[in-house]
């Protein structure tokens, strides 16, 4: 195999991880994890209680999809 070929394949593989993860943290403060629950009202703890629950949902469609492909 060409290595150049090689090391672009290696260096998609970490750039997809570090996107996911930088995707998955935005997700996570938007969703309310950015703030303690002790500094949030009980109106704000669940909204990002189901804001969490929507983005699970979300994640295990997105899973059953890829599966599907």
């Amino acid at each position: 195999m060409d290595p150049m070929k090689l090391l672009q394949m290696v260096w998609t593989m970490i750039l997809r991880r570090l996107l996911r993860m930088g995707v998955d943290k935005g997700i996570e403060l938007a969703a309310g994890k950015g703030k303690p629950a002790a500094q949030m009202t009980k109106a704000e703890r669940k909204a990002a209680k189901s804001a969490r629950q929507a983005v699970k949902r979300a994640r295990q469609a997105a899973a059953i999809t890829r599966r599907m492909r």
